[in-house]
């Protein structure tokens, strides 16, 4: 194993063990990280939409088609693909973004790991640890803002049509 390999699992072991602190040292002694397997993931998000504050995202099981919309800063967007998950406890989302400037893909994936049965997650590749899951589901964990029904799919629909004829628009069609 290189020192690079060792420094960066000491750093990731690090990194998942100071939100920890609150929780008893001793648990953090205790266990390890690990992955979220890549089953446990399909489980977790397969055929859920995930509410955000500016919209939200749909990940169907049929297909792993990747729907969500937008509309951050006043800047109505939406999103087509797919999305994938592996055993290294990472959700990935691939796909092309349009808003009124036009198009482009974008690859946005999720780490998760676990301690006992509480679920922490990362965006990736450098953003900070945080609970997506307490062992007793909390209301205000972020395992709760994915729900079962489809509220992502019109909503995406209605933009991609919107701006769809600005862009025709534009081009003076």
């Amino acid at each position: 194993m290189s020192i690079g390999s060792r420094l960066y699992g000491a750093a990731l072991a690090l990194s998942l063990c100071l939100p920890m602190a609150a929780h008893g040292a001793e648990v953090a002694k205790t266990k390890a990280p690990t992955p979220v397997s890549a089953y446990e993931l399909y489980r977790i998000y397969g055929d859920k939409t995930w509410t955000w504050n500016t919209g939200g995202g749909r990940f169907f099981d049929d297909g792993r088609r990747f729907i969500a919309w937008s509309n951050d800063k006043g800047k109505p967007s939406f999103a087509e693909g797919r999305w994938v998950v592996d055993d290294l406890g990472q959700l990935c989302m691939r796909a092309t973004w349009t808003n009124a400037e036009g198009a482009a893909r974008a690859s946005t994936c999720f780490g998760h790991r676990k301690i006992g049965n509480t679920i922490y997650q990362r965006r990736q590749p450098d953003g900070k640890w945080y609970v997506f899951r307490h062992a007793s589901v909390l209301p205000d964990d972020e395992f709760g803002k994915l729900v079962p029904m489809d509220t992502v799919s019109a909503k995406a629909r209605e933009l991609k049509q919107v701006l769809l004829s600005q862009e025709i628009a534009r081009k003076g069609g």
